[in-house]
């Protein structure tokens, strides 16, 4: 390995040193006295590092014999991914010292995921997506079971941890049977394997038991089903992060590898995912409807909101994978800020999710109550809040690519999704008298909310830039697999990553 490869992977390697010295520190110095310390400490780590990627000025370059890709796309979503683990550890600290939920262990587990979503949007080898895939996944599965004492919290991580082993498992048949039939595992190898747009049956069927299995990641309907039980059984915090940056990790990967692997049999992939977009836009926005918690609301909220960043995945264009990216950047934005919310709700020291505690709330907050309908307004698409913006660029991509059908499709599931979200604006405003709820919130949560709900609004004057850095990813990503095969269907790429030596 040359020291320009591991330059490559610095910002991995540099994470992956200080969750070994913390894991280290809090074994000999005391975990308890270490828990708090650590917990921000690898918040100003975690920004650091973001700060780095982000500003690092590096031209696009592949290292490891093409396993692992360093490029404007993969740089995108680390910040993006880096910085709301940032938030949402940040917004919790508070939340988690008072319940006596705050280990030292919990944030060296959130950075060694943080690190498994790196590698995942940099993966140029089905080796590298899984490797990085499960870090991130067997971090997640522990934190998801944080709470031993709480049979619920156990319940949640032991149905993530099966349903996420059974994913696993189809991704490495479907990585097998490409394998297979293609002769190789990297991704610049295996789009040469299809001269022509040609794609074997074998690689087809691997192709799509990896997307099934992606889709369990991305809780795509039909696999979503550990989504609303996990993100009401897991503690708040955790489910607050499950929310955000996994989520732009997986979609991430799924562009990658259908792009940088597939690129050349974009009708192929195409339906699959238009289908699962589908499936998942109507069942998110309907079963969401008849939902009573609200952080099972907002687990069915997650599922509509992958439809339609799936949506952009299925145009197959660089239009559609930069509208890709502003989704779920704005999705993870939207989501630090409501979980802030949801954190903040508690009724005689007791956490409180119910929907019909919110009853009211506006009259004694109304602050703060104005915050969160701006924040339901973006979840609804209303315009002109940022997550209009949001939705109607996935939708403009599908139909720019043909898809009117799927625009329509949109459409009418964002309509019915909304339901649920203004009914939570209701309750707050109209809803009946009764035993309201307290929302406390430290000035580090108060800003997790007001930050994203005013984002929202300002950001529906100027995007702060995110489209520009957007289409610059988008090029990158779906031009390489032009510039390497003789297929006619994608743009050229603006830079196109360069081979280290």
């Amino acid at each position: 390995m040359t020291s320009l490869d591991f330059s490559t992977i610095l910002p991995e390697a540099l994470l992956a040193a200080y969750a070994l010295a913390a894991l280290m520190a809090g074994a000999y110095l005391g975990k308890d006295k270490l828990a708090k310390t650590l917990l921000w400490t690898t918040v100003i780590v975690l920004l650091i590092v973001a700060a780095m990627v982000g500003m690092g000025g590096r031209s696009d370059v592949t290292g490891f014999y093409g396993m692992f890709i360093d490029d404007a796309f993969s740089r995108f979503a680390k910040v993006v991914m880096l910085v709301g683990a940032a938030a949402v550890m940040a917004m919790s600290a508070d939340y988690m010292q008072r319940r006596d939920m705050l280990r030292f262990e919990y944030p060296i587990v959130v950075t060694l995921s943080v690190i498994g979503m790196m590698l995942m949007v940099s993966a140029g080898d089905l080796l590298t997506l899984y490797m990085g895939l499960e870090l991130q996944s067997l971090a997640l599965y522990v934190v998801a079971a944080m709470r031993r004492d709480s049979a619920r919290s156990s319940e949640a991580g032991l149905k993530y941890f099966v349903l996420g082993s059974l994913s696993s498992g189809l991704l490495l048949y479907g990585a097998s049977l490409v394998y297979g039939f293609a002769g190789t595992t990297t991704f610049s190898g295996i789009i040469t394997t299809m001269q022509g747009g040609q794609l074997s049956l074998g690689v087809l069927f691997g192709l799509v038991f990896m997307l099934v299995g992606l889709a369990f990641k991305v809780s795509a309907v039909p696999f979503h089903m550990w989504t609303p039980d996990v993100y009401e059984g897991a503690p708040t915090p955790v489910t607050a992060f499950f929310a955000t940056a996994p989520k732009l990790a997986a979609m991430a990967l799924i562009a990658r590898l259908v792009f940088d692997a597939f690129g050349n049999v974009i009708g192929d992939w195409s339906q699959i995912i238009a289908a699962l977009a589908v499936m998942s836009m109507f069942l998110g926005s309907i079963a969401g409807i008849g939902q009573t918690n609200v952080k099972r609301l907002m687990a069915y909220s997650s599922i509509a909101h992958m439809g339609f960043a799936l949506v952009g995945l299925a145009a197959g264009s660089a239009l559609g994978v930069q509208n890709m990216l502003i989704y779920m950047t704005i999705y993870t934005i939207m989501n630090v800020g409501t979980f802030a919310f949801i954190l903040s709700l508690e009724r005689d020291g007791v956490p409180v999710t119910d929907l019909a505690s919110l009853n009211r709330f506006a009259w004694s907050e109304p602050t703060k109550a104005l915050a969160v309908l701006v924040l339901m307004f973006s979840l609804a698409g209303v315009p002109p809040t940022l997550g209009f913006f949001a939705k109607f660029g996935v939708l403009n991509a599908a139909v720019d690519a043909g898809l009117g059908w799927l625009a329509v499709a949109g459409v009418i599931a964002s309509v019915i999704g909304a339901f649920y979200y203004l009914r939570i604006v209701f309750y707050m405003y109209f809803g009946s008298e009764g035993e309201g709820v307290t929302s406390r919130m430290g000035a580090v949560q108060y800003l997790g909310l007001m930050v994203p709900a005013a984002a929202m609004l300002i950001g529906a004057i100027s995007m702060f830039g995110m489209d520009g850095a957007a289409g610059r990813a988008a090029e990158t990503l779906v031009g390489q697999p032009a510039a390497e095969t003789a297929s006619a269907e994608m743009p050229a790429p603006a830079t196109e990553p360069q081979p280290v030596e």
